[in-house]
């Protein structure tokens, strides 16, 4: 039995044993990385460049890029680090400031995925109203609410798991430091206090979720009202990136909380966190620009002025 107040460090679940497997680990997660670098990378310098993606729908999804690359880059360096050096170790206060940034980032990811339903719903529901309903200000408050509420969530949950004293050793069952791992290792009465903010919690999460729903049926019932069939075409094509994303968001996350103990397994469990803390922030730049003719345009202008530049700097200086 060991007290909180004596544990200087973690220890994280690792992929695998076998030297061979963990470079290989190693050098999958590394691709998994840059590729996910490289694509909100280049959606956000796209965005911030063009002056015509200066629009409600592509500063979200600024936004949007900008929590994934914090989301991915808040695990899988530590992740690659364990398995390049042969470790499983995490400092006290690295799995403290982990678990902080990942609930921050995920937590505003909803929120921000929440917004951009809403964004979606005005534009094809009341876009008359499109400019007004979402003036800069609207949007820019909308945007710092979504990273407000994942600045307290993380906050009131980090503070509240590591003030619980751990009885259960320090051995997480998790590649990252995760608020339910966490509580595992903690004593079963002191349980229950992070027991009630993670109910709260999980009544927040189905209210977004509830919204998005509605968003999208009311969408659907006005695409479907639009009488020409290029017309139903157009408007919903601007809606089916996100519904990807949030999709893919909400279904990873959701089979990794409310799979069946049954099914449960701790390489099942590894799988299934890879899904939804890796994968979305990778595959969604890739949802976004094959959807959207505007942004690859765009992306496509910008590659081509940085590529003219970089052959008319050494003919310049030749």
């Amino acid at each position: 039995m060991s007290n909180s107040s004596s544990i200087t460090q973690f220890l994280l679940l690792p992929f695998t044993d076998t030297r061979e497997l963990q470079l290989l680990h190693f050098w999958l997660f590394l691709g998994i990385y840059l590729a996910a670098l490289l694509g909100n990378g280049l959606i956000i310098t796209t965005v911030a460049w063009d002056q015509h993606l200066h629009t409600p729908m592509y500063f979200f999804l600024l936004n949007l890029a900008l929590l994934d690359l914090g989301s991915i880059s808040t695990i899988l360096p530590k992740s690659m680090a364990n398995s390049l050096w042969d470790t499983r170790a995490i400092s006290y206060s690295g799995c403290a400031a982990q678990l902080f940034s990942f609930a921050f980032l995920i937590t505003a990811e909803y929120s921000m995925l929440t917004v951009m339903s809403y964004d979606r719903y005005v534009a094809i529901c009341k876009s008359l109203h499109y400019r007004i309903l979402l003036g800069s200000r609207a949007c820019v408050h909308m945007a710092a609410a979504a990273w407000a509420a994942g600045f307290l969530h993380a906050l009131l949950h980090t503070t509240n798991t590591f003030s619980l004293p751990l009885c259960q050793g320090n051995t997480i069952e998790q590649f990252f430091c995760e608020v339910s791992q966490i509580l595992k290792l903690s004593c079963s009465d002191a349980y229950l206090r992070e027991f009630k903010l993670l109910v709260f919690s999980t009544f927040v999460f189905l209210g977004c979720f509830v919204f998005i729903v509605v968003s999208y049926v009311q969408i659907l019932r006005a695409v479907l009202r639009i009488p020409s069939e290029q017309g139903r075409h157009k408007a919903f094509s601007t809606c089916l990136p996100h519904l990807a994303v949030v999709s893919l968001f909400l279904s990873t996350v959701m089979f990794a909380h409310l799979k069946p103990p049954s099914i449960s397994s701790p390489w099942l469990d590894l799988v299934v966190s890879v899904l939804y803390s890796v994968f979305p922030a990778a595959v969604n730049p890739l949802i976004y620009s094959m959807r959207n003719q505007e942004l690859k345009d765009a992306l496509w202008k910008l590659m081509s002025g940085l590529f003219s530049e970089a052959i008319k700097c050494p003919s310049s200086s030749a």
